[in-house]
């Protein structure tokens, strides 16, 4: 009896380790770029490295890192513009684990999997990440394929069709009591883990919200040994369910997909709003992909273009992202961007308020003018970000700096331009174009 429960305590011990250590994973928002929304399910393994290459070169030292292959890798025949569900040939090993289709990734022969990809943008010192759908795949059920791991049990033992996806058929779900339905998370994660993948997207989990396959997902990362960043998507993921989220992922959606138009924008404040008290090291709520530079290369949403928003709203959406600390998962096709989505970026004021600020939240919100400020834990300084959320220009946006802790004389320096704005006292106000923001270091004199 001793010796058993020693063994439990250190089971519970191992288990509460490893429960925790996963947010050190991801103390500060991950940075990267993310194949949808230029490329949506049909990307390439030569689309995937130009991108890698672009940001080793460009990126990677502001503090970008991940290079993530979005939906359906593993259909050889999908299509832009949405999926193919009539006729998708998927690739899949004698376990049921899709594995990526040889004609889009090439040096994925002979089972080799992800794994030369991944060695290639390990070799550029960056991270690797891959998207998959929530469950077991529908062709594996068909024909009955055996769980690695399981003594015998078939995936066909282990799923419902009831949840299913509602806009992706490809996955039943996976029932958490059936035996073999741990293991086979474990699976794919093994695999994943051998490949060297650093990041996960994991698609159909917050709409409506699925926790008990986001605690098989938990425990098997946890089970590889290998730090994987869980991000869960899309949104909105229910703030009634913050502390469970918290305590299984890295990164959550709040919100649906966000693109190049203003009301997706205008949609996003509100869920900033009720998100920015569990903004914590380590486990972030998620803003989505940043619809900048050129998308729809062969996306889902309309054509091949540059980002429809303007210059004033792009400033905005970045404000946004950053003083929120989101996650930052660039969607445009990297090596297109021109000098400004550039600049958009590789502001370093701007990134290091987005590493490293605290206290973040939200001042007001009267649905034309919004406010939100945040700290500098190492200067004291405070940041401040104003947004003109109205269809006119020239909306002026005042704050009592009272509000955010400034009494007496402060200086302003705009922290896009870096222009120093000069020295106030009182109230400080800007006149902002329509959708436009002004973001701000304030420093006490």
């Amino acid at each position: 009896m001793k010796k058993l429960f020693i063994f439990c305590v250190c089971i519970c011990l191992c288990t509460a380790s490893a429960y925790a250590d996963f947010k050190d994973w991801a103390l500060t928002p991950p940075m990267g770029w993310n194949s949808w929304d230029c490329y949506g399910p049909t990307v390439t393994e030569d689309e995937v490295k130009a991108n890698a290459d672009y940001m080793a070169d460009y990126l990677k030292d502001y503090g970008w890192e991940y290079i993530v292959v979005d939906i359906r890798w593993f259909v050889e025949n999908d299509k832009a513009g949405g999926y193919n569900q009539t006729d998708p040939i998927y690739v899949m090993d004698e376990y049921g684990r899709y594995m990526p289709a040889v004609n889009r990734f090439p040096s994925a022969a002979d089972g080799a999997g992800f794994k030369p990809l991944a060695d290639y943008i390990h070799s550029k010192g960056l991270k690797f990440g891959i998207h998959i759908m929530r469950g077991i795949p529908v062709e594996a059920v068909k024909n009955k394929l055996p769980v690695k791991g399981a003594n015998g049990i078939t995936v066909d033992q282990i799923y419902s069709t009831d949840l299913q996806c509602q806009w992706l058929k490809d996955n039943y779900t996976i029932l958490r009591d059936k035996p073999g339905a741990q293991e086979y998370y474990n699976s794919i994660f093994d695999l994943y883990a051998s490949w060297g993948v650093d990041f996960i997207k994991i698609d159909d989990l917050s709409r409506p919200y699925h926790k008990d396959e986001i605690e098989m997902i938990r425990q098997a990362i946890d089970n590889t040994g290998r730090e994987i960043v869980l991000s869960t998507s899309p949104g909105p993921t229910p703030v009634a369910e913050a502390e469970h989220i918290s305590n299984n992922a890295n990164m959550w959606r709040m919100i649906d997909d966000v693109w190049d138009i203003w009301r997706d924008m205008d949609e996003l404040f509100g869920h900033c709003e009720n998100w920015y008290p569990y903004i914590k090291p380590g486990t972030w709520p998620d803003c989505d992909m940043i619809p900048l530079g050129r998308i729809s290369i062969r996306g889902e949403r309309g054509a091949d273009r540059m980002t429809r928003l303007t210059k004033d709203e792009q400033y905005s959406l970045m404000t946004l992202f950053t003083i929120f600390r989101s996650p930052l998962m660039f969607g445009g096709d990297l090596p297109s961007n021109d000098e400004f989505t550039l600049s958009l970026l590789t502001n370093e004021k701007v990134l290091e308020m987005h590493r490293n600020s605290v206290n973040n939240r939200q001042i007001y919100n009267n649905n034309s003018k919004i406010v939100w400020t945040a700290e500098n834990p190492k200067t004291g300084a405070s940041y401040l970000a104003l947004f003109n959320n109205t269809d006119t220009d020239g909306n002026i946006i005042a704050v009592d700096m009272q509000t955010i802790g400034i009494n007496g004389k402060y200086k302003v320096t705009d922290m896009w331009s870096g222009e120093e704005l000069g020295v106030y006292s009182g109230k400080f106000s800007r006149a902002l174009n329509k959708h436009g923001s002004g973001l701000y270091i304030i420093e006490k004199q």
